[in-house]
């Protein structure tokens, strides 16, 4: 697949079923998923980071179980799907924090204990489908992956953006990012 076809099937994903209501929260997908990214390229992050931020979410509408679900009680493992998808079109300076922003929620709420009066009441139920903050071992573990770093930095902009008054920026004002990191065909 070209790189303008990856990132046309991404747009597409954002515009259909991004534009859905992001579980619980005061914005859709889409949106939740843009201001992420937003607030990475505020912190100065690397493209790769950006893009990652950009697509975190998108396990949510690209494997077979849904936000729905998450949000009925059943943990859709969002994350490892969105990784999977991933996988298929960039490498894992996208994929691994990604993978692992769930994780870093996890962490963050067992190494911050400030950090989890931060979440949103959406952020605080998943939370505890998700196994809740981490035992002391599975920080050390998450703490020694390589990118762990990012994952946080990630989850930092996965909690920023979830703001219904915050000006939103477009997937178009993305598709360069998202380009330059795409894996070759």
């Amino acid at each position: 697949m070209s790189t303008t076809a990856v990132v046309d099937e991404i747009e597409a994903m954002f515009s259909s079923e991004g534009a859905q209501d992001y579980l619980g929260e005061a914005v859709s997908m889409a949106t939740h998923m843009l201001q992420a990214a937003d607030r990475a390229r505020e912190l100065g992050a690397p493209p790769a980071l950006v893009v990652a931020a950009l697509l975190h979410d998108i396990g949510h509408f690209t494997g077979s179980r849904t936000g729905t679900e998450l949000m009925s009680g059943t943990n859709n493992h969002h994350d490892e799907q969105a990784a999977a998808y991933l996988a298929q079109h960039f490498g894992p300076e996208v994929v691994e924090p990604v993978r692992l922003h769930v994780a870093a929620k996890r962490y963050l709420c067992a190494v911050e204990p400030e950090y989890f009066a931060l979440l949103s009441s959406a952020s605080v139920y998943t939370l505890s489908l998700q196994g809740g903050p981490m035992s002391a071992a599975e920080v050390a573990e998450f703490a020694a992956n390589p990118y762990a770093e990012d994952a946080v930095v990630l989850r930092r902009c996965d909690d920023g953006g979830k703001d219904s008054e915050r000006e939103t920026p477009t997937f178009a004002q993305f598709r360069d990012a998202v380009a330059e990191v795409v894996r070759s065909a």
